[in-house]
């Protein structure tokens, strides 16, 4: 028979142990649900972002989101500035050229020079001001939003419209535009189908004022930089107050007409170069990644919109006919571009589009 004394130490160690385990499964249980609540934490977070097509280029845009939606609010705010910027700089060039360069054209050249630069800087201002007041006010075409029969290639992820083909959204419109080149903040509007070429033709004509400008003004300038010069040389000339504004206005328009003839006449002849292959500024990237994809696997790729150097330039200016080519292109004209914007023609194309 066990003694008391066995009965007693029995029961303390029962005890001990109960109390031992009575913490450890409270821990167990509470460390268990903080586990669970973890991965559920982690479960609906990955839910909010994780895509099969997740890549490290859709991550990279993720952590650029903040200073991609600044750019383009900034971009959308700072439109009407860079309008104004435009607007000021092109009537200071116009106000210099009538008070300081064409007293002295008058003065000193022949009556053919002078009916030359009558004529052509008049034509070239009309050009510039008309194109740049309608690729500024007309709208470059929109997707319809409402159901209907005309194609469509996808869906807008932004917009949740049918998007045809040549379609793009643009982040700063926060709209589809129809043919859509890229968004323009020295005209404060997207560059589409519908003003796509009053944007070309304003930067041809503003390359060439320029030009004329910087070319016919380089006597003038020269005179006037070396008469700025000589004001530091002792004793200095004496030149009264309105000869030193001149000679100053000269300078800046000579600096101002050239810097913007280098720039806007390499960005004139990218596109001209872009509309010679029938594409626009947003196809070329998407194109130049198609060609790639299709010569791995030993095929060439064909734009399905090039339709020969000289019809891409014809559908471009919508000419039709030869006097077009006066009426059209060479003066003022509001005529709508070939189609629509939602369906083009591509049949020449449509069966090697892949060839190999």
């Amino acid at each position: 028979m066990r003694s008391w004394r066995w009965s007693v130490s029995r029961v303390m160690r029962v005890l001990l142990r109960w109390l031992r385990l009575c913490p450890r499964r409270g821990r167990r249980k509470r460390s268990s649900r903080i586990q669970d609540l973890w991965n559920y934490g982690r479960l609906l977070l990955k839910s909010l972002y994780f895509n099969v097509l997740t890549s490290s280029d859709t991550a990279l845009d993720c952590v650029f989101e903040p200073i991609y939606w600044l750019v383009d609010n900034m971009t959308r705010w700072f439109g009407v500035v860079f309008v104004s910027l435009v607007i000021a700089l092109t009537s200071s060039v116009v106000i210099i050229v009538y008070l300081c360069v064409l007293p002295v054209i008058f003065s000193s050249y022949p009556v053919h020079w002078i009916l030359w630069h009558l004529c052509y800087g008049h034509w070239n201002l009309l050009m510039i001001v008309f194109h740049y007041y309608k690729a500024t006010t007309t709208c470059p075409g929109f997707p319809p939003q409402e159901k209907s029969d005309k194609p469509t290639v996808t869906i807008c992820k932004k917009c949740i419209v049918p998007k045809p083909a040549r379609a793009h959204h643009c982040s700063i419109c926060s709209r589809c535009i129809l043919k859509m080149d890229h968004h323009c903040p020295w005209l404060n509007n997207c560059v589409g189908h519908f003003n796509h070429r009053y944007f070309f033709s304003f930067c041809l004509f503003m390359s060439m004022g320029c030009i004329y400008c910087s070319i016919s003004a380089k006597d003038m300038f020269l005179d006037a930089y070396n008469a700025i010069e000589s004001s530091y040389q002792t004793p200095a000339p004496v030149f009264t107050h309105q000869q030193r504004m001149v000679h100053k206005s000269l300078v800046y328009l000579w600096v101002l007409t050239s810097s913007v003839a280098v720039a806007l006449g390499a960005l004139t002849l990218w596109h001209a170069a872009l509309i010679t292959r029938g594409q626009t500024s947003v196809e070329r990237h998407i194109n130049r990644k198609e060609t790639q994809r299709l010569r791995l696997k030993g095929k060439a790729f064909r734009n399905p919109y090039h339709h020969g150097t000289i019809n891409n330039w014809k559908i471009f200016f919508g000419v039709e006919k030869q006097s077009d080519w006066l009426t059209r292109v060479l003066l003022p004209s509001s005529h709508l571009p070939r189609g629509d914007g939602l369906t083009w023609d591509c049949s020449t194309y449509r069966n090697n589009t892949m060839a190999i």
